[in-house]
């Protein structure tokens, strides 16, 4: 609570839009007292909506048991290297928007993958656009992060072609469950 008036000062705001548990470091079983923390600020009207991050079905199954507030969001690493399906599959089911942090595999390996550059040359797009392309046709909010102009530029050019059938299944076979960061069950930093 300490942490969310301190921020809330320091943007000089009445109220937040989203506040998020950014990792449930299990070794510490605090989410879900922490998550019941943000559902009082939720209901206080100082947060409009709650959520998370990097936290897996198992995590995200506990909150649905033991709270009353679904989290409307689940922020996760997920690129074609990391699908993510199964996660996918269950916010899904349970109406959690899923946002993809390192959609772009931070620019690596998954840029230079020939799958993803011979879809990019069929839709003369580059290679980051198709797999943005990829990421909303799975529903997936993504948000790249560059500095770029360009780049910022080009990303938003991801609404004038649809990736067919084909296309997302040789990217959904991409996947190698690859992490950049760490896995939600061993980031136990506080």
């Amino acid at each position: 609570m300490r942490a969310f008036d301190e921020s809330l000062e320091r943007l000089g705001l009445d109220y937040m839009d989203l506040y998020l548990i950014h990792w449930p470091t299990p070794e510490f079983d605090q989410y879900v007292d922490t998550y019941k923390a943000l559902e009082k600020l939720h209901k206080d009207g100082r947060v409009k909506a709650i959520g998370v991050c990097n936290f897996e079905v198992d995590h995200l199954q506990r909150l649905l048991d033991e709270c009353d507030v679904p989290p409307v969001l689940n922020q996760i690493e997920c690129h074609p290297y990391l699908a993510q399906k199964e996660l996918k599959e269950f916010c899904a089911q349970h109406n959690i928007f899923v946002e993809a942090w390192s959609p772009l595999d931070q620019g690596g390996e998954v840029l230079q993958d020939r799958v993803i550059q011979k879809i990019a040359e069929a839709h003369k797009k580059s290679s980051a656009q198709i797999v943005l392309r990829w990421h909303l046709q799975n529903n997936t909010i993504v948000i790249p992060k560059s500095v770029t102009p360009s780049r910022i530029e080009e990303n938003f050019d991801v609404f004038d072609f649809e990736l067919s059938e084909e296309d997302m299944n040789q990217i959904d076979g991409l996947n190698k469950n690859r992490r950049k960061g760490a896995h939600p069950n061993e980031m136990n930093v506080r």
